[in-house]
């Protein structure tokens, strides 16, 4: 694994690159981590992942938990790791625990031993060695160590408690590190600035080839988020990649990388696809009207309307997904509506699409050094169509 900044905007915002060896060329940062389970996107079988921009679309979250049940890390080593797995030797993955979908921090159950997971064959606890063993076998271009994540609510002392043993853990893991592979050093802290800045400062000491931020997206505010990834990014190498998990809404993403973050995970996407919408705000800075678009928030649609019934227009118009040129509206509305599971596959794919199109807006913004300029006018549209909306129904 390479990485090098290439480009900085005012302030932290930095553009840079990051090259996988199995990946077929290099993939511009910021960008997406691509949810996936058990290493596959959750709707979009592997005869259409060529529909998406490469190499953007090649790296791939992987929730190593996903195979605690199934093949036993024996036999997914003697197969060669995930990318022989899966049939997907030009894809890079990036392991790590939790994937906000299914494998969730369970901080009540966890103790010294081990972190507590909710999986998908229930309540886990996973220790170190158990932990490292399965990265062993998966063999992901990228692993991160394990952590103590924590929600904002719980008390000091439980705080500084998690940040004491994801620094232990750190130390194990890569103890038992057998193939000296690429390692992400995990940082934690809750809400508390102070415990997030003694964590990144002892993940800074160790030899890592980048850090991955966890605790976010647990109960913290788009007001007290700043605060606490500037005090880790202050930190933090600049030559490192950063990964984060739990940021996933636009204005999220918008300010992770006002803080220096470099790649974000995308359990948003699956959420909305689950949920049946579409992503629709543009990706030029256009100002779009959607006055008619019943469910609308000036970012997404809800295709499960009625209003779509009869709409024979792609999702967005111009857009380049395989969804929007080759169907409509009205036919993934029919789709939903007769719970047929292609619509979730045309959804991702145009989600996927359209979104990997916005990172990489940011990045042209960076370039151009206009990334403040960028996000103050996308937060700012957003915030003018909340507020239209609440004055709309007060009335």
């Amino acid at each position: 694994m390479k990485f090098a900044v290439k480009a900085w905007s005012s302030g932290k915002a930095r553009a840079g690159v990051l090259q996988l060896g199995s990946c077929p060329g290099p993939i511009e940062t910021p960008s997406l981590l691509l949810s996936t389970r058990k290493g596959l996107p959750h709707f979009i079988p592997p005869d259409l992942l060529y529909s998406l921009p490469s190499p953007d679309s090649h790296l791939f979250h992987v929730s190593s938990l996903h195979f605690l049940e199934g093949l036993s890390p024996q036999t997914i080593s003697k197969i060669g790791g995930l990318h022989q797995m899966l049939g997907l030797p030009e894809h890079g993955f990036v392991c790590i625990p939790r994937d906000s979908i299914q494998c969730l921090p369970e901080c009540n159950s966890s103790n010294k031993f081990g972190a507590s997971f909710e999986t998908p064959c229930g309540r886990r606890l996973i220790k170190p060695v158990e932990y490292v063993e399965l990265i062993s076998s998966l063999r992901p271009n990228i692993w991160t160590t394990l952590a103590d994540e924590v929600p904002t609510w719980v008390s000091e002392k439980r705080n500084k408690t998690s940040v004491d043993r994801t620094i232990r853990w750190l130390d194990e893991c890569i103890a038992l590190n057998p193939a000296g592979g690429p390692v992400f050093g995990s940082i934690v802290g809750g809400c508390s600035v102070k415990e997030r800045e003694r964590c990144a400062q002892e993940a800074a000491r160790r030899n890592l080839s980048g850090y991955w931020i966890g605790g976010f997206g647990l109960g913290e505010s788009m007001d007290e988020r700043p605060a606490l990834l500037n005090a880790v990014t202050d930190i933090l190498q600049e030559e490192k990649p950063r990964l984060i998990t739990g940021l996933g809404l636009p204005e999220e993403i918008l300010q992770g990388v006002a803080a220096g973050i470099d790649v974000f995970d995308s359990t948003y996407l699956c959420h909305l696809t689950l949920g049946g919408f579409a992503l629709t705000f543009p990706l030029d800075g256009v100002e779009m009207n959607t006055s008619d678009n019943i469910g609308s928030d000036q970012t997404k649609i809800n295709l499960r309307a009625t209003v779509y019934r009869k709409d024979i227009s792609p999702i967005v118009e111009n857009c380049n997904c395989y969804t929007c040129k080759n169907h409509t509206k009205a036919y993934i509305n029919h789709l939903l509506n007769v719970h047929e599971m292609l619509a979730q596959t045309l959804l991702e794919i145009h989600n996927t699409h359209h979104y990997i199109g916005f990172f990489r807006s940011v990045r042209e913004a960076i370039k151009s050094g206009n990334f403040e300029q960028f996000r103050q006018k996308f937060v700012e549209g957003r915030c003018y169509h909340v507020a239209a909306e609440a004055a709309a129904a007060c009335m």
